[in-house]
């Protein structure tokens, strides 16, 4: 099989999560939360809408594969903001997988959508991750007394805004990390002042045929 390949239609679900988990290098620990997560993505899918994938295997690689790929970059952090986080996408997959393999890492995520942070609540307490707090808000108006060293985000907006809405948020020598889809030049052109591209990092996600890119952002 391809690594680009599509899943094979019919496997399990815990089977087809496995095998992109040992592709990325992830521990099987994480497995049993992250199935448990996806099970509840799927269910609360179904009433409020929480993202557009309506399928579970395409769930596994559009979402969960997709955010664990991210997962290397986030090694040396200590303290992530999820802006935009909707569903908990990457942060509620990052929190998951530091649960068990960074336990001092924390990992806040932020939402203004009142569904969206009751769905990250339940399963904040339904796994019992206590390395996650929740916040329910605009980003522009969240205020934290520890800033964060990593400031992440997926689908949210351009580059421009996401720096000019969360830089209040970051560290001073913190960096931002967004996950895209193919290399945003445009948005890279339109940085906002001080700020540049220290790294663009293609990602190779297993058995999705798609581009993903990480830009890392730091002040200059």
């Amino acid at each position: 099989m391809n690594l680009k390949d599509p899943l094979p239609a019919g496997q399990a679900l815990e089977e087809n999560l496995w095998k992109g988990m040992e592709i990325l290098g992830i521990d099987s620990k994480q497995k049993n939360f992250l199935l448990a997560y996806l099970e509840m993505l799927v269910k609360w899918n179904r009433v409020y809408n929480l993202t557009s994938v309506r399928e579970p295997t395409q769930m596994i690689t559009h979402h969960l594969l997709d955010s664990l790929a991210s997962i290397p970059a986030f090694t040396t952090a200590g303290n992530v903001l999820d802006v935009g986080s909707g569903g908990g996408l990457p942060g509620m997959v990052l929190a998951i997988w530091a649960f068990k393999a960074m336990p001092a890492m924390k990992v806040s995520l932020v939402d203004s959508t009142n569904k969206k942070i009751a769905f990250l609540r339940q399963v904040k307490t339904q796994l019992g991750l206590n390395n996650v707090s929740v916040h329910n808000t605009r980003v522009q108006e969240l205020s934290v007394i520890n800033k964060f060293d990593t400031i992440t985000s997926r689908a949210f907006a351009g580059l421009a805004d996401f720096i000019n809405w969360s830089q209040h948020l970051l560290s001073s020598e913190g960096q931002f990390i967004a996950l895209k889809g193919v290399q945003p030049e445009r948005e890279i052109q339109s940085l906002p002042p001080n700020w540049e591209v220290i790294e663009i990092r293609p990602l190779v996600v297993p058995f999705l045929d798609a581009k993903r890119h990480l830009v890392f952002i730091k002040r200059k």
